[in-house]
């Protein structure tokens, strides 16, 4: 199962390098897709969640990595809570 890195553009133009454990993520996030903040943290979270049960259903436990990666896009995140021009942008794969 071949893990994932994508990077993404938060509100102020700093990036981010996330960490997936499952390629899935490609399927799940859209490249260079402004997405609205609250959007952006659910799909996140759903993908990294999927790549976390697939890691699961293959050596039998979840994945931690994908479980703290989801923590920090919503703490990250949550500096912009309540600004509803907020986007973030997955700007690649690596």
């Amino acid at each position: 199962m071949p893990e994932l890195h994508f990077r993404v553009r938060w509100p102020d133009d700093s990036t981010s390098l996330c960490y997936s454990p499952s390629s899935t993520v490609r399927d799940a996030l859209k490249l260079e897709y402004a997405y609205p903040l609250d959007e952006f943290v659910a799909a996140s979270r759903a993908a990294l969640e999927h790549a976390s049960d697939r890691v699961a259903k293959k050596y039998g436990w979840g994945c931690g990595h994908a479980a703290a990666q989801i923590r920090e896009i919503e703490a990250t995140a949550q500096r912009w809570s309540g600004d509803p021009q907020a986007s973030v942008t997955v700007i690649s794969f690596e």
